[in-house]
């Protein structure tokens, strides 16, 4: 049975080698000084003296921490470290041997400290190298993964050092890439760096690569997709370093690296947060959050519990999700004053109770029907909930003096083809209108879809290239506006920096993405060959779903904001009475069937033109 060793047996063994060193030193220091013969007065005190300068060496030693330190890892700072020290103790020698009349030759001290340096020094380093060859002998390479590292900076040595160090984890970095051609033909740590971005696929060939790593965290956007499209076809496993903005301690490890995702490749620059701006008119305040237990609500609390609001409070219909999303907030922000309730925007008494019991300030109006084909076989629901449920919530607030009340828009809205795009745009005219008589800001954000939501399609092809394919796209030509639930719910919050009360803000969407790619994308990065060992069929476009989606109607118009992700559409505002006809008209054939239903929208959003499939 192996016995385990302490850290501080270690400890010990560590302080009873360096002794023997020390000694050792002080010894050979004499032989050195005295070539004729060492005095016999200082061969008679030897092992006394040796004793005293081992005892001094070893407390300057530990004061100097270089026994707190795991000498597997030793490095530069050890051995400058170990340098510090010898210099010190050297001179508290001399300083004790004057003291203490020792007579000592000046050269001595000279040669000692040299003799600590290689001695204790070469231990610590000598450890290492011999501990690592153990371990690479123990982890054969041909059993370690091959890894390209693309990127020669700090992150890429940074990476490249730690697989040394730690060959347990099974990767042999091979060659690096660089577009920084002064580097080419250099090494780092032992790694030669062979090419640019664009050597990654012959590279990848040659040297038998198995994982690539992209190592460039301060790399734009733009350049990080670039590269990510040249690694996809390889392939080999990806992995990526998080851009610097994400790296929350700024430093580079190898516990820090994820796969990458479709998300890398669609992703945009970071958002330019007015965090001071956001947090005076959050900080303090009471915060409501409908449907916080959703993809995008979640994300809403998460981001607004960081602004240090007086209360937050998560109000959804599932208490599952909002179960989960409360766990999270109290082990994240274990000092958040939060509250779950449990409810619908349906439900008028529910929330008159809730706004009584808790004074809300800001409602960021996230809980709707979001799911195309479900709302046009359930328009009644899209109707009760989307609508209603939206009117119910504008005149709890408007009652209540609410300060803002920011709703999450679709561009499904625009020009619907759908039951559930035109019950976001009759939802979008309630908020201008109760803003054109209330003295609380009310604004709606329009974008398009957001990578990862429930519902979305990137969970759905994931899982079924999980289960082997195929993957199923409604049509090759389809295409559809991106943009990551991070950074929508950033540019939601900026908005109400900017909100004067009674716009409906559109985000910058970027590129509409092709379908289609996305899915060949998605293939790839999963490690398989689209068409070949993965396929993709065409279903067919579904009831009320469009080939592309539109962001803006036609008479809305476009203004700028000081934030170039913001725009402003030119407000279509109806008065009360119009609105209130309206919502008589619905109500009154909710419960009747879909075919009076479609009807009635059509008649309240002239733009509404209903799928007829």
């Amino acid at each position: 049975m192996n016995k385990i060793i302490t850290g501080r047996q270690k400890k010990i063994y560590f302080h009873i080698i360096d002794m023997f060193f020390f000694i050792l030193a002080h010894g050979a220091a004499l032989e050195l000084c005295f070539t004729t013969g060492v005095p016999q007065a200082l061969i008679e005190t030897f092992w006394f003296v040796s004793l005293a300068i081992a005892v001094v060496m070893l407390l300057v030693f530990q004061f100097y921490g270089l026994y707190n330190s795991l000498w597997q890892f030793a490095s530069v700072e050890e051995l400058i470290s170990t340098v510090v020290a010898s210099i010190t103790g050297v001179v508290l020698l001399f300083g004790l041997s004057i003291l203490f009349d020792v007579g000592y030759p000046h050269s001595w001290y000279f040669i000692f400290a040299l003799l600590v340096m290689v001695f204790n020094g070469g231990l610590r380093i000598g450890y290492r190298i011999i501990r690592r060859s153990l371990t690479l002998n123990l982890t054969s390479k041909d059993e370690m993964k091959r890894v390209l590292v693309v990127g020669a900076g700090e992150a890429g040595a940074m990476v490249i050092r730690e697989m040394n160090r730690n060959p347990q984890l099974g990767k042999l970095p091979v060659v690096l890439v660089d577009d920084d051609p002064e580097k080419l033909g250099m090494k780092i740590y032992g790694v030669p760096i062979k090419g640019n971005r664009y050597e990654i696929k012959r590279l990848v060939k040659e040297e038998y690569i198995e994982e690539l790593i992209i190592a460039i965290p301060a790399a734009s956007q733009k350049d990080v997709r670039d590269v990510l499209e040249l690694c996809k076809d390889t392939h080999t496993r990806l992995r990526i370093v998080p851009a610097l903005h994400q790296l929350i301690d700024g430093k580079v490890s190898m516990k820090k690296l994820r796969d990458v995702d479709v998300v890398d490749l669609l992703g945009r620059e970071p958002v330019s947060l007015s965090h001071e701006h956001i947090r005076l008119y959050l900080r303090d305040k009471t915060v409501l959050v409908t449907g916080g237990g959703g993809s995008i609500g979640s994300e809403l609390c998460r981001q607004v519990a960081a602004f240090e609001p007086k209360e937050l409070i998560i109000f959804d219909i599932y208490e599952n999700s909002a179960y989960d999303i409360q766990n999270e907030l109290l082990k994240e922000f274990p000092e958040l004053n939060l509250c779950v309730q449990i409810g619908s925007v349906r439900d008028k008494h529910c929330l008159k109770a809730l706004f009584d019991k808790h004074p809300v300030d800001v409602v960021f109006h996230a809980a709707a029907h979001k799911h195309v084909p479900l709302m046009e076989d359930n328009p009644r629901e899209a109707i009760l909930n989307n609508v209603m449920g939206t009117y119910n919530l504008a005149q709890t607030a408007h009652e209540r003096g609410t300060e803002r009340f920011l709703m999450i828009s679709t561009d499904k809205a625009v020009n619907p083809t759908n039951v559930m795009g035109a019950s976001k745009r009759i939802a979008e005219m309630i908020v201008q209108t109760f803003n054109a008589q209330s003295k609380t800001e009310f604004v709606a954000v329009r974008f398009g879809n957001v990578l990862g939501s429930n519902g979305s399609v990137i969970p759905l092809f994931r899982k079924q290239i999980a289960a082997g394919g195929p993957v199923t796209v409604t049509d090759s030509n389809i295409i559809r506006y991106f943009m990551t639930i991070k950074e929508a719910v950033q540019l939601v919050l900026e908005t109400g920096t900017i909100a004067k009360g009674g716009e409906v803000f559109v985000l910058d969407m970027g590129e509409p993405v092709k379908i289609l790619k996305l899915a060949e994308d998605l293939i790839k990065l999963s490690g398989y060959e689209p068409y070949e060992e993965i396929d993709i069929i065409f279903t067919g476009l579904r009831p009320g779903e469009k080939l592309y989606e539109e962001l803006l109607l036609a008479d809305e118009g476009i203004e700028k904001t000081q934030n170039d992700k913001i725009f402003i559409g030119k407000p279509i505002v109806k008065s009360r009475e119009e609105l209130d006809a309206d919502l008589e008209l619905l109500k009154s054939v909710v419960n009747v069937d879909a075919a009076h239903i479609r009807e009635a929208l059509k008649r309240v959003v002239p733009t509404y033109q209903p799928y007829e499939g």
